[in-house]
Order: structure tokens, then sequence, then C-alpha cells
């Protein structure tokens, strides 16, 4: 999986092309999964506890690493699970389309689709509110084109219906967004939450 992600960024349809192409002859790698989705986390971690955020003159305000390191596994479950709850979800609307990927297929497809978003929590490393959310607009609006373009390769489906596929599955993964930030608020309340030092 590693390997395909500079293709992504690079020339994503013909990348799409070679990935449909060895998912279908060898067994898909998903050990790369746990390794993308760790980046976002970690970097958090290290962001938050080491660098800080300042405002004007004022000393850097960061995390206790008690609070941050349960937020960070946290975190870092929630995306594995998301991927996992999308490649679910992938791999049923697929019998619509007459598609027959392999759940793993379909799991590994949403890991490479969300790959500009845990490459770009790289920048959590220096947190910033500016700087995430241009990253952060940037990762999103990467990873649906990466959504339109790939699923009516990966899926080898007409492209009027990826369009449709894939329209599908971005109002499913805005769903499992909300969903992760209301089980955030319930954890929030029941106290596991940040934790501020100076």
């Amino acid at each position: 999986m590693i390997n395909h992600v500079w293709g992504l960024f690079t020339h994503p349809n013909s990348e799409w092309r070679e990935i449909r192409g060895e998912e279908q002859t060898s067994h898909p790698r998903l050990y790369a999964l746990f390794v993308l989705a760790a980046i976002p986390p970690v970097s958090a971690f290290i962001g938050t506890t080491r660098v800080g955020w300042a405002h004007g003159n004022a000393p850097a305000v960061r995390l206790t690493e008690a609070s941050a390191l349960p937020l960070a596994v946290l975190s870092y479950l929630a995306m594995l699970v998301g991927v996992l709850v999308m490649g679910w979800f992938i791999h049923w609307m697929a019998r619509t389309y007459h598609a027959n990927p392999t759940l793993r297929q379909c799991v590994m497809f949403a890991a490479y689709t969300a790959t500009p978003l845990f490459i770009a929590g790289l920048s959590a490393l220096y947190p910033s509110l500016w700087l995430g959310m241009i990253i952060g607009t940037a990762a999103v609006a990467y990873t649906a084109y990466l959504l339109y373009v790939g699923l009516p390769t990966f899926m080898d489906i007409h492209p009027d219906e990826g369009f449709l596929f894939s329209s599908s599955v971005l109002a499913v993964g805005l769903v499992v967004l909300v969903a992760m930030l209301a089980v955030s608020v319930v954890l929030w309340g029941m106290g596991i939450g940040p934790i501020y030092t100076l």
C-alpha cells in the first residue's frame, strides 16, 4: 500500500488501475492501513504535548501527556473504525452496481482514498488553527477527488454509475464523521478530555 501513496498524488488515474490489478491478483496488505492511520494521532500527541498553542506573547499552552495519550489512542481507533465502516458500506453498495469485490478489497479502497487525510495529519505536529484548516480542507478535497476518480476504475463500472456510487459513499462518510463527533462529545462529557498545562 505504501508504494501507491506517491502515485495517488502524482498520477491517480493510472495508479487506481494498477491498484485494481494488484488487488485482484494478490491479497491486499492491511498492515499499511495501521501505519498510515497512526500518523495523525501520533503527530497530534507530539504537537499538543511538546509544542502547544501560543497566543501572542503568552506562553504556549500544552496538554498533559496523561490526557493526550487516551485521546490519541481513541482517535487512532476511530480512524480504523471509520475506514472499516466505509469499506463495509462500499462492499454492501457494490452489489447495486453489479460489482463483486471482496470486503478486504473494499476496506483497502477506503484506506487508499483516505490517504490524503492520513498524510495531512502531519500538520498536527505544529498545532495551529489556520494551518490545520488549510491543510485539512485541501486533504478533504483531494480525498473526494480520489473517490470520484477511483471508484469507477476500482469497481470496473461505468463512470455515470461511479458518480452516483461515489456520491453515496461521500454522504455516508459525512454521516460517519458526524457520528464520531457525537461520540467525542459524549466521551468528553464522561471526563475523557484534554487537561491543559502551561
